[in-house]
């Protein structure tokens, strides 16, 4: 019962240590003198065709919150010092097309009876 117990232990933190690393991944570490301002940002994403609602500093990246042009729910974390993107999160609403934010898969070749894997709506 105690091996079962050491096991369980070591399980949970390899577990919290690998949060921790995927966690500080999404961290931005530039220095605040080469930040670019948040309206430089705000102008960039009016261009894509956002809605800002929100910009603020979190784990010292921008992060974005907002409504693009067909009124999904986003929110991106970008770079300060390059204002270059992170990550991001969409909210699709009901009649939202993901293949809006991924692009459409260029055709393939046809190799015998093979199908490209975007036309079964598999993303790449």
């Amino acid at each position: 019962m105690t091996r079962l117990n050491t096991l369980g232990a070591l399980v949970g933190l390899v577990a919290l240590v690998a949060s921790a690393t995927a966690r500080a991944d999404t961290d931005c570490n530039e220095p605040i003198e080469q930040w670019k301002p948040r309206e430089l940002l705000r102008q960039q994403v009016e261009q894509r065709g956002w809605t800002v609602q929100r910009i603020k500093v979190d784990d010292g990246c921008y992060e974005v919150r907002g409504i693009d042009r067909m009124g999904n729910k986003v929110k991106a974390k970008y770079a300060p010092a390059s204002l270059r993107i992170r990550s991001l999160e969409v909210e699709f609403g009901p009649n939202a097309n993901p293949a809006d934010y991924v692009g459409t898969a260029q055709a393939q070749p046809s190799r015998g009876n093979q199908t490209n894997a975007a036309s079964k709506g598999k993303l790449p």
